[in-house]
């Protein structure tokens, strides 16, 4: 396991190890020791979930709130996706920034987006299946998110508007400007 530092200090790019034979490959696609020791200290993944998605098809921005916030492991399963999280941690360096990283499943690349972060993605091809183990169980009523075209964070996902497949309730999401909830900087979650 490989962990790969992006612009987001607490944001990783983990890189699995194959292990190739005569029959394919096999790989550890989670080993909780290995993130705790290498990554975040007091992790349980609760949940996993999954979905797939025709091109051009955007999800997100997503996040929950405290004390429901979630921290996600994303992994390409097939296809390609634009990923894009966004920090909404208050006093961060980096806040309300956004950064996008291209994942393919053959690149063998695991996602880590800690607490604090909206993250959301589009599809770049047909049949893209994306897997994400979260750390907290889904809770309706600390449910947010952000207008994936908010004239704020100005994302530049690579496609028209008129071309993106997105769910209604994602299409109506509030803008930056509308949000209140964000997360406290300085807050372990993990302790």
């Amino acid at each position: 396991m490989q962990i790969i530092n992006t612009n987001f200090i607490d944001v990783k790019l983990i890189k699995k190890e194959l292990f190739f034979d005569n029959r394919g490959y096999f790989t550890e696609v989670f080993h909780q020791k290995k993130i705790t020791e290498k990554i975040c200290k007091n992790i349980d993944f609760v949940q996993e979930n999954e979905s797939c998605s025709k091109k051009n098809t955007i999800r997100g921005l997503h996040y929950q709130i405290h004390p429901f916030a979630q921290t996600k492991l994303i992994n390409v399963i097939s296809g390609r996706i634009l990923d894009v999280i966004v920090d909404l941690r208050k006093d961060s360096p980096t806040f309300l920034e956004h950064i996008k990283i291209t994942v393919r499943a053959e690149d063998n690349i695991l996602l880590f987006v800690p607490r604090g972060f909206a993250h959301g993605f589009i599809a770049l091809e047909d049949f893209t299946k994306v897997s994400y183990m979260v750390d907290n169980f889904y809770n309706p009523k600390s449910e947010r998110g952000i207008l994936y075209n908010d004239p704020q964070l100005k994302i530049d996902w690579g496609i028209n508007d008129s071309d993106v497949l997105i769910s209604d309730k994602d299409l109506y999401l509030p803008t930056l400007e509308q949000i209140q909830d964000f997360f406290d900087y300085n807050v372990d979650y993990y302790e």
